[in-house]
């Protein structure tokens, strides 16, 4: 296909040659199969580092709690000296803010927005000592009794093995998130024996499109992850035991809505109360390092009060799920952990956010089932938890799937959709921004989640292409067509010559020989001897058969604002011209079906006009 040079650009300024791959290169399968067989060593590696954090953390909460070097799974709850719940949390803190100032900044926070940001702003790179200081970081977070989740430093430091792996290699800015977004999701399908789930995060969350190139990646990672991860922590689902029954009431998915409206409830009150305290953090007059000690504060006092609100949880999950958690326990777990999450994550500690909402989603079913009719012993905590998720991550379907895979407990399906679903539809009516994007939206940053077919990609050529109204001849003069031109425009353009802004170039056979701009043409000398067929550069074309989206694309890669349409043949002839024009005809198309509402039915006969008498004489 011929092409044109782009313009020079302005003197005493230089702009970096924009390179971007034909459309043949498009979904090029030798590269998607590269880049998914990188993905296997990544996922293998993801997998390690999430058994070698959980091993960490179980390591860390034995030294700071019960003084033993052992990889048990300990909780700060089974200390016999209760000062530690006070003590232990503020020394993490001071731990982690030394590792952010004299280590990287990078390792504050819960892990998807960062892993986010480096996708947004960052190119896809991660820098290595993030990879190592981050699992430490929430390691110690953790062990030392924060209430949060290791699933969010492992989406980071999964997404840091495949980021790394990726700068090694010559891979466009495109693939290299691939690898990153692969190694995330693969840390957490180790994490928590969830491929689907962890993919499905990937895609809302993190990929930001739905195509070959990134999805197959990520699912290989994910699988390569879980299949590492069976021989090292076991296959089982995490969280079984709520044995929910093939038959449920219809009152019960009724009561799913209530479940849903309070999951939604729920998840605004903790995404403010993570903001407030960040707000309030960042008030205060002490360097930033000092916040997670302070925050180390609030968790010990949470922890005199509730001590198994501290760490992640996993066995007090379990006791909600199952229907073995007290009453003491299920209002202290709903508000204690809501309370020292929220307010100690927003003091930039190292922490995920999934583990936390699992507990308070579980402890808020729990609280409903005392007053809801009994389905099974864990059924509202489970659909509760389906809920929560889909309100505070606006991730309905990675709720859904994960609180399946988690439990395997297909029978709560369609509650676990009609809660989930309710409690999206709370957060988006009530709240502008989910927890994991508001942090982004703080740092100036704009991202959208809403995924929809583009109107270029429907839309053909053919179909919104207009004819091409003049051509000229090469063998003609420039300066007969200028002064043809410059005629045109003092008796006003009565032949429209000037209504048009690029001319194709025809040789003696009719065949395409380039194409003269109006603006070299009106501007050229009339005594100018040189051919059009000289003057006139290689033509940027295009086929009534592609769509606007590809033209969209040759237009950013040549610089130019029109292409000339002609047909495959091996003697191709001129059909007509598009611009950009067009593309803003396809937008308005679609921005015209969705926002004009018309009836197109109705049950009432139409009125017919009756017929004019007959005249009379």
């Amino acid at each position: 296909m011929p092409t044109s040079a782009p313009p020079s650009p302005a003197p005493g300024r230089h702009r970096p040659a924009l390179k971007i791959p034909h459309l043949g290169d498009f979904h090029v399968p030798p590269r998607v199969v590269f880049i998914s067989a990188l993905a296997i060593p990544i996922g293998a590696v993801a997998a390690l580092v999430a058994t070698g954090l959980l091993k960490l953390i179980a390591l860390i909460t034995d030294l700071a709690f019960l003084g033993r070097l052992g990889f048990g799974t300990a909780v700060p709850a089974d200390t016999a000296h209760r000062w530690l719940l006070a003590v232990m949390p503020v020394v993490g803190g001071l731990v982690i803010g030394f590792m952010a100032r004299y280590g990287s900044e990078k390792i504050r926070g819960h892990g998807m927005p960062e892993a986010i940001e480096s996708i947004l702003v960052g190119g896809s790179r991660v820098q290595p000592r993030v990879a190592v200081l981050k699992p430490a970081s929430a390691a110690i977070s953790i062990g030392t009794g924060g209430p949060f989740g290791a699933e969010g430093p492992i989406i980071m430091t999964g997404g840091a093995v495949g980021s790394l792996l990726a700068q090694f290699l010559k891979v466009t800015t495109d693939e290299r998130k691939a690898l990153l977004v692969a190694g995330s999701a693969a840390g957490m399908a180790a994490t928590f024996n969830a491929p689907l789930a962890s993919i499905l995060l990937a895609v809302e969350l993190l990929l930001f499109e739905w195509r070959p190139r990134s999805y197959l990646p990520v699912a290989v990672a994910a699988v390569t992850a879980t299949l590492v991860r069976g021989p090292l922590l076991g296959t089982k689902p995490l969280f079984a035991g709520a044995h929910v029954p093939d038959h449920i009431g219809l009152s019960a998915y009724g009561l799913c809505v209530v479940a849903g409206t309070a999951a939604g409830l729920l998840a605004l009150g903790a995404t403010a109360l993570v903001y407030l305290s960040e707000d309030l953090f960042a008030r205060l007059r002490v360097h930033w390092m000092w916040w997670p000690a302070i925050g180390g504060v609030i968790i010990g006092l949470g922890g005199l009060v509730e001590p198994r609100a501290l760490g992640v949880g996993y066995d007090v999950i379990g006791a909600l799920l199952t229907g073995h958690a007290t009453t003491g326990l299920i209002i202290g777990i709903l508000v204690v952990k809501t309370l020292i999450w929220g307010l100690s994550l927003g003091s930039g500690t190292s922490g995920g956010v999934l583990a936390p909402m699992f507990m308070v989603g579980g402890a808020l079913g729990a609280a409903e089932a005392l007053v809801f009719p009994h389905v099974s012993p864990g059924f509202w905590a489970l659909v509760s938890l389906a809920g929560v998720l889909g309100g505070v991550m606006r991730s309905p379907l990675t709720g859904i799937v994960f609180c399946l895979e988690l439990t395997h407990e297909v029978n709560a399906l369609i509650p676990m959709v009609i809660t989930a679903s309710a409690a999206y539809l709370l957060s988006v009516v009530l709240l502008k921004r989910s927890v994991l994007t508001e942090k982004l939206a703080r740092r100036g940053m704009h991202l959208t989640r809403e995924y929809s077919v583009d109107p270029l990609e429907v839309h053909l050529v053919r179909q919104l292409e207009t004819p091409v109204g003049v051509t000229f001849a090469a063998g003609r003069t420039a300066g007969e067509v200028t002064a043809e031109l410059r005629a045109a425009h003092e008796a006003g353009d009565p032949e429209g010559l000037l209504a048009q802004r690029l001319y194709p170039v025809l040789d003696a056979d009719g065949a395409l020989a380039g194409v003269v701009t109006r603006g070299t043409l009106v501007h050229a000398d009339p005594a100018d001897p040189t051919p059009l067929g000289e003057l006139a550069r290689p033509a940027v074309t295009a086929h009534p058969d592609e769509t606007l989206r590809t033209l969209a694309n040759r237009m950013a890669e040549h610089e130019v604002t029109r292409l000339l349409v002609v047909t495959r043949e091996p003697k191709p002839r001129l059909e007509g011209i598009v611009s950009l024009r067009h593309l803003l005809a396809a937008r308005r198309i679609d921005l015209h079906e969705e926002h004009h509402a018309e009836r197109v039915l109705t049950l009432r006969p139409r009125r017919r006009t009756p017929a004019p008498a007959p005249a009379t004489s």
